[in-house]
């Protein structure tokens, strides 16, 4: 069987449902593709920065997007052995909107709820993209599998791939990929939150230690950094010893740390840091992690996502519409989504390198580190951080 749309979206997360609610909002049609059943699946970024917030004002969605339960967040603190430190203030920066955090799930939802107010707009869920197929040199549309494993064909003027950091579309047209590498990786696992415990923290770090931990109202959830490679002696040290490291950093969660009874309980996010060369083939672009898998320091993978996804709709709307999408409105994206890509990459990597690596290995003596001082001595510093975070380079706005 063969189906036919304007736009197919291969992925469900914020990146996909993003430019599927923009794309039908321009009278476009459009398929989104996801392959799970729902969205509800724990250990997923929570971050709703401020330009997401203001996004959906520029929508006019900010009122019943406010309805949902974002907890927000003024002030962004790290814990260390000198003390607790102030590194960003989100209070500062201009616009009404803090850092939030609100369950992935809920966010999605509320996008499916919204576009779904458009004939245009079509959900499939558990409807998996396996394969792309080919016109020629061109990509015309994709191969999709249901939960029966019954295989049919969904043509399109173009094919967006928002399927993640393992994008299964995009190693079926082998774009090349620039691997920068990452010195770490995490463990996710999530504890009960109780009344008399310490003020909600961003970061906790000792010498051999660095954990980010999340309030979502009832518990925790943490994310504890380890050595890229450790993961495998981490395991065969035993669950005992994963919880005592915990409670080396954050010696309050001592009395609950039997939450966390096996290590299904603490799965590994293997960090990836990476950039394609060309986001496009044509009839095919690939945004989010698809293009460029960001590490998880500051939480910005999010808004780079969403941000992809707003200049894609952009650029492409128009074209769509004529049914005249060309290879070069497709490298246009590319163009302009690069330099915030670029420039959040390499902060990060410098955060890796000389702040997290040198603490997770031991090296970093127990004296906190000269920036994350400064930023908490003077608070117009702070203003740097939260922006940075909060919107990022070259923030994108509404077609």
């Amino acid at each position: 069987m063969t189906t036919v749309t304007t736009c197919c979206v291969v992925g469900g997360g914020p990146a996909g449902m993003v430019l599927g609610y923009l794309l039908a909002r321009a009278g476009i049609a459009v398929t989104v593709l996801e392959k799970h059943g729902g969205f509800l699946r724990d250990f997923r970024g929570d971050t709703i920065h401020p330009s997401t917030a203001q996004l959906m004002d520029e929508l006019g969605l900010g009122t019943a997007f406010g309805r949902l339960p974002i907890r927000t967040v003024d002030t962004v603190h790290l814990v260390t052995d000198d003390g607790t430190y102030a590194i960003a203030d989100f209070s500062r920066i201009p616009g009404p909107h803090r850092l939030g955090f609100l369950p992935q799930w809920d966010f999605l939802n509320f996008l499916t709820e919204q576009a779904e107010r458009y004939p245009g707009f079509d959900l499939r869920m558990r409807a998996e993209a396996v394969d792309v197929v080919r016109h020629g040199t061109r990509i015309a549309g994709v191969l999709v599998r249901d939960t029966d494993g019954e295989l049919s064909e969904l043509h399109a003027d173009l094919i967006v791939a928002a399927d993640g950091r393992d994008s299964t579309i995009r190693a079926a047209v082998d774009l090349p990929i620039v691997e920068h590498g990452a010195p770490i990786d995490v463990l996710w696992f999530r504890v009960s939150k109780h009344d008399d415990d310490p003020e909600s923290a961003f970061g906790r770090l000792t010498r051999g230690h660095f954990m980010v931990m999340i309030d979502r109202g009832d518990y925790w959830q943490a994310g504890y950094l380890i050595v890229k490679g450790e993961h495998e002696h981490l395991r065969a040290e035993g669950i005992d010893e994963f919880r005592r490291r915990v409670a080396d950093v954050a010696p309050f969660l001592s009395d609950r740390l039997d939450e966390i009874s096996s290590w299904d309980d603490a799965p590994l996010l293997s960090v990836q840091v990476n950039r394609l060369r060309r986001w496009w083939r044509p009839g095919l672009l690939c945004i989010g992690d698809a293009a460029h898998a960001m590490s998880p320091v500051a939480g910005v993978g999010i808004n780079l996502a969403v941000q992809d996804a707003v200049a894609a709709a952009r650029i492409l709307a128009g074209p769509l519409r004529t049914g005249r999408v060309s290879p070069w409105h497709l490298a246009r994206v590319q163009v302009r989504r690069t330099l915030p890509t670029a420039v959040t990459q390499r902060v990060q990597r410098l955060a890796q390198d000389r702040v997290i690596s040198p603490v997770i290995h031991g090296e970093a003596g127990g004296r906190t580190p000269l920036v994350i001082r400064a930023l908490d001595r003077v608070p117009a510093l702070r203003t740097v951080p939260a922006f940075a975070i909060g919107h990022g380079v070259l923030p994108e706005h509404v077609p």
